[in-house]
């Protein structure tokens, strides 16, 4: 890594700045609820999404990345020859534009899709250099899960929370009963996590045992050309062994839940004593998203930058690319300072502005949530959703169980608006870094330094001086 030339070093600041940015935002898909919640403090929180995003970008990540992100363009090896230097300047363009897009939302609170920030900038990339080469069979995916995701994963919330209700608060003694009934509840949520840890989080870790010779990945992972439902059949969508796994993780974690609630003295009675029972499960899912989430988007930060350090290193652009293991260093450490120094915003829109958020009402949010991210990104779906869309649609379907004066539509308006705003802001935004660039070196150079000193400076004073206000208030109470 020694002996970078100046462009390369400005281009991976690039990156750890993209990686910043959705440590910054993204850390509300996990942490957002238990927060509003009161399942966490702020404080703890934060350690714990650091805790889990660190150890699922750097610990079971891809060690290798498709260079155009989601398949937003469609190049064939021959063009990304042809294209390389285009696509140099190109995915630096698209990753600062999309770093400066989730900057500005998450200043003012806003939780948008990291992902689709970069496949914006991606998609004014390939408008402006080979719009001949834009699938918009995936463009049009996308802009369908704007609806998709939030619509299942509010139906599932709801219909979670509901029977919840139903079956341990509104009865006449809700702890006694939920000793029973919250291990069997809880037994459909571990299960779920124990597909999703495989197929979502896992996956990259499960790929690299199978390029070693240790497991047959066809056995833990959906057949993306599979065709049968039937687990006994080989190719199926789900595998036999991936379903036994997750079974067994589920009656494991429901049994010792059991085994703790059995004999459980309740300082808390009535409705108090059972939300302090989903204080638990709702701190487990959280921290299963946050791992998760590190997992998956930290090749939104570090992915055009493979592709970059790609053609830095072989002169030409591939379809896949290596991430050296300093780059996934870069990724995950800037993911974590993202949560830590700038998380908060966010967090506070999700677990506070929406709704009323309790440990019941987040439980059953980050189960929708978790389990609609699941079922989309099965390859019989293969819809590129957002995890932020899907949380926001589970936290809106938590909060209409309560009735619709119970939801802060203004607010989610205000969300919902910074989701279709975020292709366009980041595809405009690409597009003009492009130019200002200009396939030039020194103009490159320039630009580039110029802008990320001005925004440094301008995050560092907004930073300070939020800590300042924190302390002041803090010393007044």
């Amino acid at each position: 890594m020694f002996g970078l030339d100046l462009m390369i070093f400005l281009a991976i600041l690039v990156a750890g700045y993209m990686a910043w940015n959705i440590g910054a935002n993204d850390v509300a898909n996990a942490m957002g609820t238990s927060v509003g919640s009161g399942a966490l403090t702020f404080r703890n929180a934060i350690i714990a999404a650091a805790i889990f995003e660190f150890l699922g970008a750097f610990f079971a990540g891809d060690a290798v990345t498709d260079t155009v992100r989601k398949g937003i363009l469609n190049f064939e090896e021959a063009d990304l020859a042809v294209y390389s230097t285009e696509l140099k300047y190109g995915f630096i363009a698209a990753m600062f534009a999309a770093a400066l897009w989730l900057t500005t939302a998450t200043k003012y609170g806003l939780p948008v899709s990291t992902t689709h920030s970069i496949v914006g900038g991606i998609l004014g990339i390939g408008l402006y250099v080979a719009p001949e080469h834009v699938d918009w069979a995936v463009v049009t995916k996308i802009v369908m899960s704007w609806v998709a995701s939030p619509l299942l994963g509010g139906i599932l919330a709801f219909t979670t929370f509901n029977v919840v209700k139903k079956v341990i608060m509104d009865v006449e003694n809700p702890v006694e009963r939920s000793r029973i009934m919250a291990p069997i509840l809880a037994l459909p949520t571990f299960f779920v996590l124990g597909l999703a840890l495989q197929y979502k989080a896992m996956k990259g870790l499960i790929s690299r045992l199978d390029a070693e010779g240790f497991i047959n990945k066809a056995n833990w992972l959906p057949a993306k050309e599979g065709t049968t439902f039937n687990i006994f059949e080989e190719g199926a969508w789900l595998p036999l062994n991936s379903l036994l796994l997750a079974l067994l993780i589920a009656v494991i974690a429901s049994s010792i839940l059991y085994w703790i609630l059995r004999d459980y003295e309740f300082e808390e009675t009535g409705y108090q004593g059972v939300e302090k029972i989903f204080v638990w499960l709702q701190v487990i899912t959280a921290c299963y998203v946050a791992f998760a989430h590190g997992a998956n988007d930290r090749s939104n930060a570090i992915g055009p930058m493979a592709a970059v350090w790609q053609i830095h290193e072989q002169n030409v652009l591939q379809s896949e690319a290596v991430i050296p293991t300093w780059l996934i260093l870069l990724g995950s450490i800037g993911i974590t300072l993202g949560v830590m120094t700038w998380g908060a915003r966010v967090m506070v829109t999700v677990g506070k502005k929406i709704t009323h958020i309790t440990p019941t009402r987040g439980f059953a949010a980050e189960f929708g949530a978790a389990t609609t991210v699941l079922i989309f990104s099965m390859p019989f779906l293969a819809v590129p959703i957002s995890t932020t869309h899907t949380l926001i649609g589970s936290v809106v379907g938590v909060g209409l169980a309560g009735g619709t004066s119970s939801v802060d539509f203004k607010v989610f308006g205000k969300i919902a608006a910074s989701w279709v705003a975020s292709i366009p802001a980041a595809s405009l935004g690409a597009i003009g870094l492009y130019m200002i660039f200009g396939l030039n070196e020194t103009r490159f150079i320039i630009s580039v330094t110029i802008i990320l000193s001005a925004i440094f400076w301008l995050l560092y004073t907004s930073i300070r001086d939020e800590r300042k206000a924190d302390i002041q208030s803090e010393a007044e109470l």
